[in-house]
C-alpha cells in the first residue's frame, strides 16, 4: 500500500497540520503578557487543542498497536513499524512540553491577577470628601474605564468569534479523523469475514480428502495384493494412454 493511500499517513498528516497550528499559537502566546484578555483566551485554546492532539496520537497508537501483531497482513515491515512509532512518540513529547509550558503560565498568570485586582481596588479607594479639581479628575477617569471596558468588550467578542471559527475547523478534522478510522474499522471486518470463509472451505476440503482417502484404502484393503498390481498396470496404461494423446495429436 502506498503512503498516499495508507491510512496512518492520511491521519499523520492531519496531526502534523494540527501540531503546527499548535506551536503557531504557542509562540503567540509566549510573546503576549500574561496580564491581558488575549492571553487567557489563548492559554484556554492551547489546552484544547493538546488535548485534541493527545487523543488524535493516542489512537493512532492504538491503530500502530494492531498492525504490530501481524504486520505481513497490512504489508508492512518491523522497520516501518517503528518509524511509526518513533513519529508518534516525538508527537507526544513535543505536545506535552507545550502543554507543560502552558500548565506552568496559567499558575503565574493567577498569580498577576490576583495582584492586579488588588492594586485596581487600592486605586478606587478615594475618599468622599475630595475637592472639585479631585471630582473632575474621577470623572475623567471614568470615561477612560467606560473606553477601557467598551475596546475589551469588542477584543473579547473578536477573540470569541476566532475562537469559534477554529473549533469549526478542528470540529472537520475530528469528523476526517473519524471517517478515516471507520474506513479502517470496515476493512478488517472485511479481512476478518474473508479469512472465516477461507478456513470454512479449507475445512471442508480437509473432510474430503479424508474420505478419499479411506476410500481408496478399504478398496485398497478388499482388492488384496493381486487387485493391487492390476490397478496399479490399469493406472499405468491410463497415463500412457493420455500422454499420447496430450503431446502427439
Amino acid at each position: 500500500m502506498s503512503s498516499a493511500q495508507d491510512p496512518f499517513y492520511i491521519v499523520k498528516e492531519e496531526i502534523q497540520d494540527s501540531i503546527n497550528k499548535l506551536q503557531a499559537t504557542f509562540h503567540q502566546w509566549e510573546q503576549i503578557a500574561s496580564n491581558t484578555g488575549e492571553h487567557v483566551h489563548l492559554t484556554k485554546e492551547l489546552v484544547s487543542s493538546c488535548e485534541s492532539i493527545q487523543w488524535q496520537v493516542d489512537e493512532l497508537d492504538k491503530a500502530i498497536a494492531v498492525a504490530t501483531r501481524d504486520p505481513a497482513w497490512y504489508g508492512i515491515d518491523e522497520a516501518e513499524l517503528e518509524r511509526r512509532k518513533k513519529w508518534t512518540s516525538n508527537a507526544r513529547n513535543q505536545v506535552g512540553t507545550m502543554w507543560r509550558s502552558v500548565e506552568a503560565g496559567k499558575g503565574q498568570s493567577n498569580s498577576v491577577n490576583i495582584n492586579l485586582n488588588a492594586t485596581r481596588q487600592e486605586l478606587m479607594r478615594f475618599p468622599n470628601d475630595r475637592s472639585y479639581n479631585a471630582g473632575r479628575s474621577n470623572q475623567y477617569g471614568a470615561q477612560d474605564n467606560d473606553e477601557f471596558i467598551s475596546s475589551e468588550s469588542d477584543r473579547q467578542m473578536l477573540l470569541m468569534k476566532q475562537q469559534d471559527e477554529e473549533l469549526d475547523e478542528l470540529s472537520a478534522s475530528v469528523q476526517r479523523i473519524g471517517g478515516v478510522g471507520l474506513t479502517i474499522h470496515e476493512e478488517l471486518e472485511g479481512q476478518e469475514k474473508i479469512l472465516e470463509e477461507l478456513s470454512l472451505d479449507m475445512d471442508s476440503t480437509a473432510n474430503r480428502l479424508d474420505f478419499v482417502q479411506k476410500k481408496v484404502a478399504l478398496v485398497m484393503k478388499k482388492a488384496g495384493a493381486k487387485g493391487q498390481i492390476l490397478m496399479i498396470a490399469f493406472l499405468v496404461v491410463l497415463f500412457i494412454v493420455l500422454f499420447v494423446l496430450v503431446f502427439f495429436t
